[in-house]
C-alpha cells in the first residue's frame, strides 16, 4: 500500500511537470508497465485530479484543470524558493500581492517539514526588505492576467491609454509579450493605427473588452525583448540621446546601471558603453556623474561641451 501510494505521489508530480507525457514514458519513469500506469492515472481520477488522456500513437496523459488546485509536490530546493519568492513579491509592483503572499506562505509554511520550516523562518527572521520608494503606480493583477491572456490567445486588444503628461487615447493592438523589470511591467505590441510596434506601461492601461478578433503574430521587434524595453523607456523616448564609454566591466556597471538608466553594451573586460537618454544634456551630464564611475563621451559631440560647461560652473564655485 504504501508503496503504491508513493508511486502515485512520483506519478502526480511528474504530470505537474511536463504538459503531456505518454504511456511509455510514464512508465519508464516509474519502473512499472503501461498497464499499471493505467490503474494509477485511474486512482488519480478518483481522487479527484482531473487527468486527460488522448488516444493513438501520438496521444499520452495531460493534467487538466480541476474544480479545485490539486497539491504542489516540490521538493526541497524548489519550497524554499517558493518561500523566497512570496517574502518578495510585495514589493514587484502588482498591486494586493503583498497580502496574497502572506496567506501563501503561511500555507506553505504548515506543511513544510521541520528541516525546510527552520530554513524559511530564518530567512524571515533575518531579511529585512529593502524597496525604493517612488516606484509608481501599482498594476492590477486583474489587468496583467487580462493582458497574458490576449497575448496568450493572439487576441487584438482596445484599451485607453494614459502617457506621462495625463493625455488619454485609445488604441487597437496586436498584443505579444510582457516584459518586467525591477519595479514595472511593459506590453509590447504591435500598434494598429500607426503600424509599428510600441511599449506600453502596463499600470497606464485600462483594457476595453470585448477582445478580438485573433490575428497572426508577427516577427517580434528583437530577439532579446528585455533589452529592446530596457532601450525604449531608457534611451528612445528622451530628447536628449547620448552614447558614453564607462571605465568598468559591463558586469560591474550592472549593479548600478538598472533598465529604465539605461543599455550596456560590453566593449572588453575594463570598459562598456553606455546607450542613455534624458531631457536635456545637462540632465544627461547629472545622471553619468551620479554613477560614479570614470567615463568619456562617445556621442553626440554636443554632450561634450556640456561637460565643459558644467566642469567651469563646478570649479568657479571652489574657493
Amino acid at each position: 500500500m504504501l508503496e503504491t501510494s508513493a508511486r502515485l505521489l512520483r506519478l502526480l508530480s511528474l504530470l505537474q511537470a511536463h504538459r503531456e507525457w505518454s504511456g511509455a514514458d510514464l512508465a519508464d519513469r516509474l519502473g512499472v508497465t503501461p498497464r499499471t500506469v493505467r490503474r494509477d492515472v485511474d486512482r488519480l481520477r478518483e481522487l479527484g485530479y482531473p487527468v486527460n488522456a488522448s488516444p493513438g500513437t501520438g496521444g499520452g496523459y495531460q493534467l487538466g484543470a480541476g474544480a479545485e488546485l490539486p497539491p504542489l509536490l516540490l521538493d526541497d530546493e524548489e519550497a524554499v524558493a517558493v518561500a523566497v519568492g512570496l517574502r518578495t513579491a510585495a514589493g514587484q509592483g502588482i498591486e494586493g500581492i503583498g497580502e496574497t503572499s502572506v496567506r501563501a506562505l503561511a500555507k506553505l509554511e504548515q506543511v513544510l517539514p521541520n528541516r525546510l520550516r527552520r530554513r524559511v523562518g530564518a530567512l524571515n527572521a533575518f531579511t529585512v526588505p529593502m524597496f525604493r520608494s517612488g516606484r509608481g503606480n501599482a498594476v492590477d493583477p486583474a489587468v496583467l492576467t487580462e493582458l497574458a491572456g490576449v497575448c496568450r490567445d493572439a487576441e487584438r486588444l482596445r484599451f485607453e491609454y494614459r502617457d506621462h503628461g495625463g493625455a488619454v487615447s485609445r488604441r487597437t493592438v496586436e498584443p505579444h509579450r510582457l516584459v518586467c523589470t525591477e519595479h514595472r511591467w511593459y506590453l509590447v505590441a504591435w500598434d494598429v493605427d500607426r503600424a509599428d510596434w510600441r511599449t506600453f506601461r502596463v499600470d497606464r492601461i485600462a483594457p476595453k473588452p470585448p477582445h478580438g478578433p485573433r490575428f497572426e503574430p508577427r516577427t517580434p521587434p528583437a530577439d532579446d525583448l528585455a533589452a529592446y524595453v530596457s532601450k525604449g523607456v531608457s534611451t528612445r523616448g528622451y530628447a536628449a540621446q547620448a552614447v558614453v564609454r564607462l571605465h568598468t566591466s559591463a558586469e560591474a556597471a550592472g549593479a548600478f546601471v538598472g533598465p529604465s538608466d539605461g543599455v550596456l553594451e560590453p566593449v572588453d573586460e575594463h570598459t562598456c558603453l553606455l546607450h542613455a537618454g534624458a531631457t536635456s544634456m545637462d540632465v544627461m551630464v547629472l545622471h553619468v556623474l551620479l554613477l560614479g564611475v570614470d567615463f568619456e563621451v562617445v556621442e553626440p559631440p554636443e554632450l561634450t561641451e556640456h561637460v565643459r560647461r558644467m566642469r567651469d560652473r563646478l570649479s568657479r564655485a571652489l574657493p
